[in-house]
């Protein structure tokens, strides 16, 4: 099992050459967002058995949205899917595989209210073959018109996967938004090294 994960994470390696400093795009913000507007944090985080970090209570992403909120005092809204990911994390690499080949889009529980009064929106999950878990393009696909000039500032956990091509399909799926730098960090870090978060926020002016 040990070598089929290391194979998986390879491949994923491969398929993917972004730095944690996001790519360069036209939308991309040069300045820090107001941290004197509302923000909010949408992301989607895996509990159960993780790789690396074996059966977890807390998702990796969880814990990123959690000190998000608690230095910029965020709002959050928790993606969760209607479907269990509950599984073992072989099991999961294959359902995460046939929803992206299928662009399935996994319907999710709950809705964000009033999500027009917010001016930044932190976005963040997971590395699943490249990009975000696909219930989170459902949630995208829900609220594209709702995004147009708002500052959005994508953020992954991985375990070598960095940003995939995350960075890229927040901004095909969002055109008329602004997009500031991602920001990644190791899954296996996350409970260790709160002060990457700091910096990285720090950076932004928060």
């Amino acid at each position: 099992m040990k070598l089929f994960k290391n194979i998986i994470i390879a491949v994923a390696g491969l398929l993917i050459s972004a730095s944690c400093n996001g790519q360069k795009t036209h939308k991309e913000a040069d300045v820090a967002p107001d941290k004197n507007g509302k923000a909010l944090v949408v992301f989607f985080s895996h509990a159960g058995e993780n790789y690396s970090v074996g059966n977890i209570k807390v998702g990796n992403t969880k814990i990123v949205a959690d000190y998000i909120s608690e230095i910029t005092g965020a709002d959050q809204f928790e993606i969760v899917a209607e479907k269990s990911y509950d599984m073992p994390y072989k099991d999961l690499i294959k359902l995460a595989q046939d929803e992206a080949d299928h662009n399935e889009k996994p319907a999710y529980k709950g809705y964000v209210k009033n999500l027009s009064d917010y001016d930044t929106i932190f976005i963040g999950g997971p590395v699943w073959w490249g990009t975000y878990p696909q219930v989170m393009f459902t949630f995208f696909d829900k609220h594209t018109a709702e995004m147009k000039s708002k500052t959005i500032i994508p953020f992954t956990t991985h375990e070598g996967s960095r940003l995939g091509n995350c960075v890229n399909d927040i901004e095909k799926t969002f055109p008329d938004a602004i997009i500031q730098k991602g920001f990644c960090i190791y899954g296996h870090e996350v409970r260790t090294n709160k002060a990457k978060v700091e910096k990285w926020l720090k950076g932004l002016g928060y």
